[in-house]
């Protein structure tokens, strides 16, 4: 023991500090000086050997390792990765052991303490990353900014080499912006708004290692203009789809005042609709139509209806035919026939029309005759005229001359503004002598000027009324028209013996599109709105911005058609503002825009009825005649066309096409005879006008056939048509009829299909066979029919019902009293004839059967009776009576097989002819 502790003298040595660096991510740590330890021992084993190197310190991620225990060499190194983001350096003491006095290691000794500082030397494993997602700046446009707004970016590496942002760069090309190392964006030129609203351009960031940012970042620039005082955020086109309702006009707008000192906003919404039909979007029925859809008077005529055979004084007129407008160029007239108007007006009537119309050229017009009623010829006499004399309208009205021969009110004046606007207005001359009152656009005007003049002296002279002007039959060469008109002029309407209410007049005026508010009682308080009687034009008024804002969002545009006139609606909004104190104030600049009134889908009105019928003679002639439509429906579909989802342009095959049934009025529907007229003297079409009754239908009647008009839905025209009877008291002369009906709407815009009618009159000669005939075979068929569930179809099968009931049953108690009387005399004369002559009776019978079905098949197939020679029927009676049967019983029932399997090939028969026509042939 003493031996070996004299042997192991000295403590190991090391330096006093040592300086390391590792790369992280890397185990190896390079010391500065190298880790040696040295013992005075050596070369004496164990005692000058190294055994170990101790590092101390708390959870220290490095180990240090004896390399050779001879020359104490040594090797620190990381237990784990060192990651630079977590801890940049380490500090912590390490010492050397020797192995000490033998193998066991006993009696070692260790160095003084050493410290041990280490840096981890960072790795660019990071890229730059921006700090906001997106970077937003709003400029003014004309400036130049030095900075309009900083990016920024940040690097995770821990080395100020790797960590640091050296650099910024502009992504997006060709971009009038520039950026600095430090993320400063400026613009290079003046920005303008109207050039481009906003920029969006892309930055990125490079870090001192030139290593660029993972994901670019949006910098997103708005370009505000210089501050102008106007309205903000509104559309110029606004769309509506017929059928939408109302749909606000401007949802989002709102006034940018720039901070001037409003005190209050005056601003008016004006929908320009002066050049869609009359001035607006009105309904275009006949004029007729629209008077009895509004409740007028009854007995208003037409001066200027569609050019028809019956009303061709209109034909030579330049017109417009899908609103029915007429006009003049100040070189045509028109003459109305006589009898149209009648002569004596009486002291009540009411004269209406629309008129556009503009200055009339020279210093000195001349009278631009409207409506003129003068003498034929010889004298050149006025007894009533309507015109227009340098931008005034005047009445004329010369009474004849009775017992009072005194000064009358002749004429009467007004001096309107929109006499000569160009712009279309509903005038309504209400005479009820010696007042006269004058409606402009639904508005009252007394005349300002009344003239008395004296009577006209009665004569013998024929008068002539006129349109367009006025007829000058004397004191002139050759008669000739004069004072022409100068405009347009379209429902033009004369009633004798009634003036017309307010009521009825601002309906026929009235406009099915205009502007709206939606939720008045949401407006705010301090609002003042006026709209005109049109509602083309809407006034508001307000203290406040805010209030004034939402007010004109709720400012909306509706059309109550159902078929709208398509095209462009203008819209001006114009707004003046009062400021506090200030003799200068803030302008406003107007807003132009226009609403995009879209085309309607056109409807298809689809007629359909029973199109062939036949009768007795003994019905046309009957007090009631026959109802010709009694199964008539009227249908209206439209197509729309439907595209999938992912529909592209070519493929044209995925279109989906959908029919859809839709509900919307009538206004006529006529039924015309084709061929020859009908003879009054013997024939006609009737019609119960109990049945017009509850509706806005009326109903005129001719040889040429029968016309109902008036605005009512389909059903109502169906339930009247369904009433129609065709009478007929002279049938020898005739065997059948044709009659077409076609009906429309909107005054022939959209027309129905033309449903051809025929009709076939069964003379008595033929009656009682056919009756037989026609009930046992086709009747089935016609109740089959009845049993559809249409609305009107019930009333008919009521009445058909009892008769067949009851023929039916004569029939079959007739047929059992044939077949028992036939088979008492079978039985008897069964015995005195051979086996022979029993199979030739069995042919004969079959011969019998063959011309039954012959005679009850050929008045199917033919429509008529077919006639047998009196040689014919006797030869049939004279086989009957040699028919031989032995076996009667047999006899009987192959006989009720056979009649049953002929009618079988009857009815089919009939099935296969109905399959050719359109609806089912009826024999009655």
């Amino acid at each position: 023991c003493f031996s070996s502790f004299l042997v192991n003298k000295h403590k190991p040595w090391i330096e006093t500090s040592y300086h390391g660096i590792i790369t992280e991510n890397n185990d190896t740590v390079i010391l500065d000086p190298p880790l040696v330890a040295l013992d005075k021992d050596a070369p004496v084993p164990f005692a000058g050997e190294i055994c170990a190197f101790k590092i101390h310190g708390q959870e220290m991620p490095f180990e240090a390792v004896v390399l050779n225990k001879t020359s104490g060499e040594g090797r620190l190194r990381a237990k784990s990765p060192i990651d630079c983001e977590l801890q940049k350096e380490y500090t912590f003491i390490i010492q050397a052991y020797d192995c000490g006095s033998g193998p066991g290691g006993t009696n070692w000794k260790k160095s003084h303490k050493a410290v041990v500082h280490i840096q981890v030397k960072d790795v660019n494993e990071f890229s730059p990353a921006f700090k906001e997602s997106m970077y937003k700046a709003t400029v003014t446009e004309g400036k130049i900014y030095d900075s309009i707004l900083q990016v920024e970016a940040v690097d995770e590496d821990c080395s100020p080499q790797y960590s640091q942002i050296c650099n910024y760069e502009i992504v997006t090309p060709d971009v009038p912006f520039a950026i600095d190392r430090n993320g400063n964006i400026r613009n290079t030129e003046k920005l303008s708004y109207d050039k481009q609203h906003q920029y969006e351009i892309m930055v990125t960031a490079f870090d001192c290692g030139q290593k660029h940012a993972a994901e670019d970042v949006l910098v997103r620039v708005n370009v505000k203009p210089v501050c102008k005082p106007g309205w903000q955020d509104w559309n110029k086109r606004i769309e509506y789809r017929p059928g939408s309702g109302s749909i606000p006009l401007f949802p989002s707008i709102h006034l940018e005042t720039c901070d001037g000192p409003v005190s209050s906003i005056h601003t008016t919404i004006e929908l320009q609709t002066n050049y869609i039909g009359k001035g607006c979007d009105r309904e275009t029925y006949s004029e007729k139509s629209l008077q009895k859809l509004c409740g007028a008077s009854s007995g208003a005529i037409d001066l200027l209806p569609s050019p028809s055979t019956t009303t061709n004084w209109t034909a030579g007129l330049l017109m417009d035919s899908n609103d029915i407008i007429f006009k003049f160029d100040g070189k045509q007239g028109a003459k109305i026939p006589d009898g149209i108007v009648p002569k004596n007006l009486t002291d009540q009537f009411t004269i209406t029309l629309w008129m556009k119309h503009g200055p009339s050229p020279g210093l000195r017009a001349e009278k631009e005759t409207i409506l003129c009623n003068s003498d034929k010829t010889e004298m050149n006499r006025h007894h009533y005229a309507l015109y227009v004399h340098n931008c005034r309208l005047v009445f004329l009205l010369r009474k004849d001359f009775d017992q009072a021969d005194t000064f009358r009110p002749a004429e009467f004046h007004w001096k309107l503004d929109q006499i000569c606007d160009k712009e279309w207005h509903y005038y309504v001359v209400n005479v009820e002598f010696p007042v006269v009152t004058l409606y402009m656009d639904g508005t009252t005007y007394e005349p300002y000027l009344v003239t008395n003049d004296w009577p006209i002296h009665p004569s013998h002279i024929a008068m002539q009324l006129t349109v367009g002007a006025c007829w000058q039959g004397g004191e002139v060469t050759k008669p000739r028209f004069a004072q022409y008109f100068h405009g347009s002029l379209a429902s033009l309407t004369i009633r004798p013996g009634k003036i017309e209410s307010q009521k009825v007049i601002s309906c026929l005026q009235a406009c099915k599109e205009g502007l709206d508010i939606n939720s008045l009682e949401s407006l705010g308080q301090g609002i003042k709105y006026h709209f005109n009687p049109s509602q083309s034009v809407l006034v508001m008024e307000g203290d406040d911005i805010e209030n004034i804002n939402q007010a004109l969002q709720k400012v909306s545009y509706i059309n109550s058609r159902q078929f709208p006139t398509a095209g462009v609606r203008r819209l001006k909004v114009s707004s003046k503002v009062q400021c506090f104190g200030e003799d200068v104030c803030i302008s406003i600049p107007d807003i132009d825009a226009y609403v995009m009134v879209f085309q309607a889908n056109e409807p298809k009105i689809t007629i359909t009825g029973m199109d062939h019928f036949a009768r007795p003679a003994a019905q046309f002639e009957s007090e009631r005649g026959v109802i010709l439509l009694p199964d008539i429906r009227i249908v209206s579909t439209v197509t729309k066309m439907e595209h999938p989802v992912e529909f592209r342009e070519h493929d044209r095959a995925n279109k989906q096409v959908i029919v859809e049934e839709m509900l919307h009025n009538l206004d006529f529907c006529d039924v015309l005879v084709i061929g020859a007229e009908l003879d009054p003297e013997q024939e006609c079409l009737e019609l119960d006008h109990g049945e017009l009754q509850g509706k806005h239908l009326d109903a005129t009647n001719s040889t040429a056939g029968y016309s109902i008009y008036g605005v009512d839905s389909m059903f109502s025209y169906e339930q009247v048509l369904r009433q129609l009877r065709y009478r007929n008291w002279g049938t020898s002369a005739t065997s059948d009829r044709k009659f077409r009906v076609k009906c429309s709407e909107l005054n022939g815009r959209y027309t129905s299909n033309e449903f051809n009618l025929e009709v076939n009159i069964l003379h008595s000669s033929s009656s009682n066979f056919m009756d037989h005939v026609n009930h046992m075979i086709v009747q089935p068929q016609f109740l089959q029919s009845v049993q559809q569930p249409e609305r009107s179809v019930s009333a008919v099968h009521n009445s058909v019902v009892p008769s067949v009931a009851t023929i039916v049953i004569i029939i079959c108690v007739s047929i059992l009293v044939f077949v028992i009387t036939l088979g008492v005399y079978r039985i008897r004369t069964a015995h005195q004839h051979s086996s022979a002559e029993h199979e030739g009776a069995k042919e004969n019978e079959m011969d019998w059967d063959d011309s039954a079905l012959t005679i009850t098949v050929n008045p199917m197939e033919k429509y008529e009776k077919p006639h047998q020679t009196e040689e014919e029927s006797e030869e049939e009676d004279i086989d009957d009576e040699e028919e031989d049967t032995t076996s009667a019983e047999s006899d009987d029932s192959e006989e009720e097989e056979d009649e049953e399997e002929e009618e079988e090939v009857i009815v089919q028969k009939g099935d296969k002819q109905n399959a050719t026509r359109q609806e089912q042939l009826e024999w009655d």
